[in-house]
């Protein structure tokens, strides 16, 4: 018997039949269709490594290390691979934990949510609902008003500027699909 289903033994939940997978966090990828898609090739000249091993490979960059962990300008955080506007800066917090924290998400098809047992525990990924890219975890322990807490590698984030952002994407209740969007530090340019 797995040490899974030990834990399970203690907890009283049924077990879980996990799926084999061969991404190295132990978590799959369903073969869903995503409405924006791109080739490997051109993710691997167009991202750079870390980028590409935390969207495409369900990586983790190392805490405190992320380029927006500290950000406090004003903007639009977006997918580095798409540019779908994922978070307002106004719900970024710090949490402490050493990833950009965000308590609610700029829309609510933004993001998408499967579970992951990866590492013998369970935990809600979350990706992009427009292109599939790996972003990080949801926990239920953020803040008031929504309680959660969006922990997301700096990685799978672009930044866009208040003055960018509003001459560039409609208000948070109309924003729609992806849109274009500079990381900062010399990134990639969308």
């Amino acid at each position: 018997m797995s040490g899974f289903n030990l834990l399970h033994l203690i907890s009283k939940s049924q077990p879980v039949a996990l799926r084999p997978c061969g991404l190295p966090s132990g978590t799959c990828r369903t073969k869903k269709t995503w409405p924006v898609s791109f080739s490997q090739e051109e993710l691997k000249k167009r991202l750079t490594p870390m980028q590409f091993h935390v969207t495409q490979e369900k990586g983790t960059e190392s805490a405190f290390r992320g380029e927006l962990t500290d950000n406090k300008e004003d903007g639009i955080y977006t997918c580095v691979v798409c540019g779908a506007p994922l978070f307002t800066s106004d719900t970024k917090f710090d949490s402490g934990s050493g990833w950009p924290s965000f308590f609610d998400q700029i829309k609510e098809e933004s993001i998408s949510q499967t579970n992951d047992f990866s590492y013998g525990m369970h935990r809600v990924e979350t990706t992009c609902s427009q292109c599939g890219a790996h972003l990080g975890h949801l926990f239920d322990d953020g803040p008031k008003p929504t309680r959660k807490r969006y922990c997301i590698n700096s990685a799978s984030l672009a930044f866009l500027p208040g003055d960018v952002a509003a001459s560039s994407a409609p208000a948070k209740d109309t924003v729609d699909g992806a849109a274009g969007s500079s990381s900062s530090g010399g990134k990639t340019e969308f």
